[in-house]
């Protein structure tokens, strides 16, 4: 699934490295993708991707993906789509349900025994008193 055409671009000044050129020049790229309007994902998508990346996604139902690591604008938009799409697909992963599984019965006699020998060691450590022989 590919949605870059869905995807709305925003440039603004960022900083970090690129010298005088930070000061002149919009390479920050943010990206924002309306979950609830695409028309890529059915409707069970959305719901997986609005409840997994909740703290992601504006009160306005936008997924927000900002880039400034890039000297240039079109690195940045790049490494957005990068970004974007690798949220969505895990997103989108289901998790796979666990099976619960017993404990042998040789392994509940092996804990009763330790647990048996181990009252005894603690049992032998007490100070006699006089009407305990």
């Amino acid at each position: 699934m590919n949605i870059t055409g869905e995807i709305i671009f925003q440039t603004a000044r960022s900083g970090g490295k690129g010298g005088q050129n930070v000061n002149k020049v919009e390479t920050m790229v943010e990206g924002r993708w309306h979950v609830m309007n695409s028309t890529l994902v059915s409707a069970a998508q959305k719901q997986l991707v609005l409840e997994k990346l909740a703290t992601r996604i504006t009160s306005d139902g936008f997924l927000l993906v900002k880039s400034q690591t890039e000297r240039t604008q079109q690195g940045n938009k790049e490494q957005v789509i990068r970004k974007m799409h690798a949220l969505v697909q895990q997103a989108l992963v289901k998790k796979k349900v666990r099976i619960a599984t017993k404990v042998p019965k040789a392994v509940k006699e092996k804990i009763l025994e330790r647990k048996k020998q181990q009252s005894s060691v603690k049992q032998n450590r007490r100070k006699l008193k006089p009407g305990d022989f």
